[in-house]
């Protein structure tokens, strides 16, 4: 059986998590979480990194900082994970989904300003498959209207834009260390923050409502509570196994991308003959190759195409069902204009198995695998 994904492992991971029971402190904001934020800032030039328990997370604590109220509207795709939404909806706020482009399943920024109204407070641009968005056009829309822009970026760590590194261009960005993420924490995530304003309220936010942050670096002689909070602290064991990550980034990313440009190129010809699509780069954005995906002529098509791999001990799998379709979508939003692509390129969207030290023989067997199919279903 080919696994559609296999957790990252570099070998590593396990000494450190025993140092980090050595050092006995094993809660957060240890020497681990402390090197993995450092790292980050220091990588992709962000104002402060801070881990948090799940990119859930995060984004929850961006719609926190950007004070999302009740009846405020916020813009983003319906083609996305439903954290994405309920951060917002967990603030009252009203979604307005938008279409996509079907090149890149991601938002379209020519269609934006069209769903902006007076009520508008932010736009959550998701960056799909480490794909960046149009982000020039973005900002300039959100600067002209004052609006926040979210980065969901959770698929985006170690993948640009113009060689501006997703999580950083928008206020906030956050990321996932998800197990099915390039680099891996089990649960885990950030938010990036770029305005030091929000700092220190941010590092409130995450302390339970306190200023215990400031205490550890000394700057107080007690902490207290000072403002509304929760707990977004990941364990420092967790910290530790992502560490062993980072420092493998290399590595890692090497190795999922071998994968991915064998499936491009083996893949090429299938796409020359009309029978798939194969993903769409833009030539503004540096990818991180984090999921392989073809597109069939149909959701029947694909539905075929699954079960013909899974005979064959392939696991591929669709992606997301689009939010606006779905019982809370319609609760908590609705879709602005006409769905010409998200619906539509959803059904045909198909993954192919990609994970760190994926044997080539195993990606050779899928590619002559989906080959058979085509060859026996022309």
């Amino acid at each position: 059986m080919i696994d559609f994904n296999i957790p990252p492992y570099t070998g590593k991971e396990l000494a450190y998590i025993q140092q980090a029971v050595s050092s006995g402190k094993i809660c957060g904001d240890g020497a681990f979480t402390k090197k993995c934020s450092e790292w980050m800032e220091k990588r992709y030039d962000a104002k402060k990194v801070l881990l948090t328990t799940s990119c859930t997370h995060a984004l929850e604590m961006a719609a926190h900082l950007a004070a999302i109220q009740p009846g405020d509207e916020v813009i983003l795709p319906s083609y996305t994970f439903v954290s994405t939404a309920d951060a917002f909806v967990l603030r009252g706020a009203k979604l307005v989904f938008v279409d996509i482009h079907p090149e890149t399943m991601n938002l379209d920024e020519r269609i934006l300003e069209e769903a902006i109204t007076e009520k508008t407070k932010a736009i959550v641009p998701v960056h799909y498959a480490g794909v960046a968005c149009d982000m020039d056009q973005i900002m300039e829309i959100a600067r002209k209207h004052h609006l926040f822009v979210i980065e969901d970026a959770a698929q985006g760590i170690e993948s640009f834009y113009k060689g501006k590194a997703l999580g950083t261009i928008g206020d906030f960005g956050c990321y996932s260390f998800h197990e099915t993420k390039n680099y891996s924490m089990g649960e885990g995530g950030a938010l990036l923050i770029q305005d030091r304003e929000y700092i220190e309220k941010a590092e409130v936010l995450r302390e339970k409502g306190t200023n215990r942050s400031r205490f550890f670096r000394g700057e107080i002689d007690k902490y207290t509570w000072v403002d509304f909070g929760s707990s977004y602290l990941p364990s420092e064991l967790n910290a530790a196994y992502l560490w062993a990550q980072l420092e493998s980034t290399q590595q890692i990313f090497d190795d999922r991308m071998t994968t991915w440009n064998f499936y491009h190129e083996s893949l090429k010809d299938l796409e020359e003959k009309g029978q798939i699509v194969r993903p769409y780069i833009p030539p503004y954005a540096s990818h991180n190759a984090h999921m392989y995906y073809i597109k069939t002529k149909d959701v029947d098509e694909r539905t075929r195409l699954i079960c013909f791999l899974k005979e064959r001990g392939i696991h591929c799998v669709f992606h997301y069902i689009p939010l606006h379709s779905s019982e809370a979508g319609k609760k908590f939003g609705y879709f602005y204009g006409e769905d010409r692509y998200t619906t539509r390129e959803s059904e045909r969207l198909l993954r192919l198995p990609m994970y760190y030290g994926m044997k080539e023989s195993d990606r050779q067997y899928v590619v002559e695998e989906i080959h058979k199919f085509y060859s026996e279903n022309r």
